[in-house]
């Protein structure tokens, strides 16, 4: 994904981080990198407030109950996958 203005971090790269920035599991500097971004650019902060929201749906429809790791891990990856076929896509 591209808005086609120029940022100091591509919008790919602060999306592929977006999900462990909701999670507050970044170091300081890119929380601050991201938050920036975020300010800037108005198609990413769309596509991390879909995906706090998802997020939050989840999370309540789930209760307290949690995925197994391995169930974690291959929604991650598969999240990982369409966000870059989503990357190519927009960039062709």
């Amino acid at each position: 994904m591209s808005c086609g203005e120029h940022h100091d971090v591509d919008c790919g790269e602060i999306l592929q981080r977006v999900y462990v920035f909701i999670d507050n599991e970044l170091e300081d500097a890119s929380s601050d990198e991201i938050r920036q971004h975020l300010e800037e650019c108005a198609p990413c902060l769309d596509e991390y407030d879909l995906e706090r929201c998802v997020k939050k749906l989840v999370h309540r429809s789930c209760g307290s109950d949690h995925a197994p790791d391995a169930l974690r891990q291959k929604i991650l990856l598969r999240l990982t996958q369409i966000q870059i076929e989503t990357t190519i896509t927009t960039t062709d």
